[in-house]
């Protein structure tokens, strides 16, 4: 697979996605922060930085509710020195540092990615798996970070001893660090992978080297839709199997896919629809990562194809900001928010479930996205949310965004959008967006959620969401 590097204002604008290794870390430098739960690192979309076309960060984090970016990428400057893009020494660098603060600060975090297609990588120039990952520990601990992604592309991937250099750091830092969560990702093709990628896994095999999850980019290799990225994620699945010694359930837990939003390089589309059918195969079959190369690129195109062009600021297919982004927040098992969520939860919004007696924080409200500290009062407690949510009924979440902050004084329950008398499911809400094992009411049944969804009403779905749990 071949990703492309695009000119764009004087900066090298990465168009094609860069995937490999995911190192979860727990490491402090200039300032202590938690790492976030994993499925995060798992969701975590691309963002190419140092270049014009970097968005604010904060911003896509309000609009979508994501909370983990992988930035991209950490080459060699020389003499193996890790330095962002080839250039940027990572020793003397404060511009992306002020970045991750700022993802940090409002409750999120990052990852490093390391590699991309082109330039040189630190494991053709470090000589060893010893050098190669004293060069990243550099990384870890110059931004105190959490996840690292290694990119193993041409022309490194034709490498072996380099290849070897990079699976054996990731082993060293795997060891090294604790907490650390390892992934590696490979070019892919409509069998799976190459035989590059397979070689690849059996470097991983014979060192003994398990990964959290060694993911694909089905794309730039004849790639049409959804389906056909999905077929070759289960061609891959089969190599997972076959080269790893895994069984089927642990190949698909230590599988994982990364895409590209809107027009690839070599002028395949992918659209939003083609998302959705790559995330449904990816929570059916509990995958351990879903991602996609770029947020740079996930904004619409003036025109909106870009004249028949791909870009590396925008996507070159219809859309609005940040629709792409929204996939993987679904993915991490958050619910995106329709529009921009406020700073604060709104007061005076009408309570569709609430407290009274001497309950003082604002009733919860179903359709009101809040930020992580949030407080809110309902069915008789007060509730602090841990991270962004909406529609994550306190105390009955499957993702257990809320603290439970005690007794405030009684209070009635949701009220239903469509009545179920004696069931005691919360009643199922058309505008309610519910994950995958939510459980609701709905028309004197009980139904639970396959899947992430919103709108799809129970027993008459065209997508078959809901399981129908019985009368209540």
């Amino acid at each position: 697979m071949r990703r492309k590097q695009f000119t764009a204002l004087g900066a090298v604008a990465a168009v094609g996605i860069a995937t490999g290794v995911t190192f979860a870390l727990a490491t402090s430098s200039s300032a202590a922060t938690s790492a976030l739960p994993n499925n995060w690192y798992g969701s975590a979309p691309y963002v190419f930085v140092n270049d014009p076309a970097t968005p604010d960060l904060g911003s896509v984090m309000d609009a979508t509710g994501q909370k983990a970016f992988e930035l991209a990428f950490i080459l060699d400057s020389g003499g193996c020195t890790p330095s962002w893009n080839g250039t940027d020494n990572v020793s003397g660098d404060t511009s992306v540092g002020s970045l991750i603060a700022a993802v940090r600060a409002k409750g999120g975090d990052v990852s490093v990615s390391i590699g991309g297609y082109g330039g040189t990588k630190l494991g053709q120039d470090c000589g060893t798996p010893a050098a190669t990952a004293a060069a990243y520990q550099q990384v870890v601990s110059k931004y105190s970070i959490h996840a690292m992604d290694f990119d193993l592309e041409e022309p490194e991937y034709e490498n072996s001893t380099a290849i070897a250099n990079e699976l054996g750091a990731a082993q060293i830092l795997q060891r090294d660090n604790a907490g650390l969560v390892v992934t590696v990702t490979m070019p892919g093709t409509t069998s799976g992978t190459g035989w590059f990628g397979t070689q690849l896994l059996d470097e991983s095999k014979s060192l003994g080297f398990t990964p959290a999850s060694f993911s694909i980019m089905p794309f730039d290799g004849g790639f049409n839709g959804g389906s056909s990225q999905t077929a070759a994620l289960d061609a891959f699945h089969g190599l997972l199997e076959t080269h790893m010694g895994w069984d089927s359930a642990t190949a698909y837990t230590h599988e994982g896919v990364s895409m590209m939003n809107g027009r690839s390089d070599t002028g395949e589309f992918f659209y939003q629809s083609d998302f959705q059918t790559v995330l449904n195969y990816a929570e059916n079959n509990h995958l351990g990562r879903y991602t996609f190369w770029d947020v740079n690129r996930d904004r619409q195109c003036n025109p909106p194809d870009n004249n028949g062009t791909t870009s590396s600021t925008c996507s070159s297919v219809p859309q609005n900001s940040w629709d792409f982004t929204k996939y993987t927040v679904q993915f991490a098992g958050a619910t995106p928010p329709s529009t921009t969520p406020p700073s604060s939860p709104s007061a005076s919004a009408s309570p569709t479930g609430g407290t009274g007696g001497t309950c003082t924080a604002a009733a919860w409200v179903s359709t009101t996205a809040y930020n992580g500290g949030a407080v809110v009062s309902y069915n008789g407690h007060t509730w602090t949310a841990k991270w962004w949510t909406q529609g994550d009924i306190p105390g009955n979440n499957a993702q257990n965004v809320w603290t439970d902050d005690g007794s405030c004084g009684g209070g009635p329950s949701a009220s239903p959008s469509s009545g179920t008398g004696s069931c005691t499911a919360a009643a199922w809400v058309s505008t309610t967006a519910y994950n995958g094992g939510a459980i609701v009411s709905y028309n004197g049944h009980t139904w639970t959620a396959k899947w992430w969804t919103q709108g799809d009403i129970p027993g008459n779905n065209g997508q078959n969401v809901w399981t129908d749990d019985g009368p209540c």
